[in-house]
C-alpha cells in the first residue's frame, strides 16, 4: 500500500480499506508516505523489489509513477485510485485502475445545499472550494454545481481554488471570500486543505459540506458529506486479490449505483421532506434520467 497519510481526509479513506483488510482478511499491509523532492516512483519500486502482491497507489499525482513502474516491475499488481487504465501512457496490464463518479455525490450535496437556502432568509448563494484542479475535484465542483441548479435555478454558485491540499488557511482564506459574498454553504473539495473552509463555515455559521470521507464528526454546521468510498473499493481490491479473482490491465467503476459515491450523514436540521427528496434524486440519478457532465464549464 503506497501513501496514505491519515490527517488527510481523502487518504484516510484508502488507509480505511487497508485497515479493513489487515483485520478481516489477515493480510500484511504496509504504508509508504513518499518524500516531497523523491516523489512516488522509489516508494513504490522498494514495495515491488520485497514482492507485496498488490501495490497501492492513491490519486492522480501517482499515476505517472505508477505507470513507470509497473511498467518496470511486471510481476507485482499495482491499482491506481482516481485514474482510469486506459488514461495511463502505457496501459500496463498488471495496473488496476479505480475510478469514482464524483460528479453523481456532488449533484446530491449541490442539491440539498440549494434546498436548504429556504430554511432560513438570505441570498440564493452556495459555493465550493477546490484544492488543485485535478479531475476528481473538477467532478465533484461539476456535478455539486449542477444539482444546486437542478433544484432552483436561481441559486448562484460561486467557487475558488487553493492550488493546494495541505494548507487548511489556504481553504479558510478561501471560503471567507465566499461568504463574503453571500455564500451560506460551503463545499470543501480540497482534502486536509478544505478542512480550513468548514472551520469558516463554523465562524460564520453557515453551513458546511465536507468530502470523501463522513466530517459529521466536524460540528453541527456540518450539513453532509459528499463521500468517496475509497475504503470500498480499496478492501474490494484486495479482497479479490486474496480470492485469487483480482484482474488486472481495466478499470473498476465506483458509483450510485453500487454504493462507492453518496451522501455522508445529513444534519438532523434538515427537515424530512428534503432528505425525502434527496432520496428520489438519487433514484433518479441511478435510473439514469438525470444526466451529469464531468468537467466544470
Amino acid at each position: 500500500m503506497e501513501p496514505v497519510g491519515i490527517d488527510n481526509p481523502y487518504n484516510h479513506g484508502a488507509y480505511l480499506g487497508l485497515e479493513r483488510a489487515v483485520r478481516e482478511l489477515g493480510i500484511r499491509g504496509r504504508v509508504l508516505t513518499p518524500a516531497p523532492k523523491e516523489g512516488y516512483a522509489p516508494s513504490l519500486s522498494l514495495l515491488a523489489r520485497q514482492k507485496y502482491d498488490l501495490v497501492i497507489g492513491t490519486g492522480v499525482f501517482a499515476a505517472p509513477a505508477i505507470d513507470r513502474v509497473a511498467t518496470r516491475f511486471p510481476e507485482t499488481r499495482f491499482a491506481i485510485i482516481d485514474v482510469a487504465h486506459h488514461d495511463l501512457a502505457h496501459r500496463p496490464k498488471n495496473v488496476l485502475g479505480i475510478a469514482f463518479r464524483e460528479e453523481q455525490a456532488g449533484y446530491l450535496a449541490g442539491h440539498l445545499a440549494a434546498l436548504v437556502l429556504t430554511l432560513s432568509p438570505g441570498e440564493e448563494v452556495i459555493s465550493s472550494v477546490g484544492g488543485q484542479r485535478v479531475p476528481s475535484v473538477e467532478r465533484w465542483i461539476t456535478g455539486y454545481q449542477a444539482g444546486a441548479r437542478g433544484a432552483n435555478p436561481r441559486v448562484a454558485t460561486l467557487n475558488g481554488y487553493t492550488d493546494d491540499f495541505l494548507d487548511p488557511a489556504k481553504g479558510r482564506s478561501v471560503a471567507l471570500s465566499q461568504i463574503a459574498k453571500g455564500s451560506r454553504v460551503v463545499f470543501q473539495v480540497a482534502a486536509a486543505c478544505g478542512l480550513g473552509a468548514l472551520e469558516a463555515a463554523r465562524e460564520r455559521d453557515i453551513w458546511g459540506i465536507g468530502v470523501d470521507v463522513d466530517q459529521t464528526h466536524l460540528g453541527p454546521h456540518i450539513l453532509t458529506s459528499a463521500v468517496k468510498r475509497l475504503d470500498v473499493a480499496v478492501f474490494g481490491a484486495i479482497a479479490e486479490l486474496a480470492r485469487g479473482m483480482l484482474e488486472t490491465g481495466r478499470t473498476s467503476h465506483f458509483s450510485l449505483r453500487n454504493g462507492g459515491v453518496g451522501l455522508g450523514t445529513i444534519s438532523a436540521g434538515v427537515p424530512p421532506s428534503l432528505k425525502a427528496e434527496i432520496e428520489d434524486v438519487t433514484a433518479e440519478i441511478v435510473a439514469g434520467r438525470i444526466p451529469i457532465a464531468s468537467s466544470v464549464t
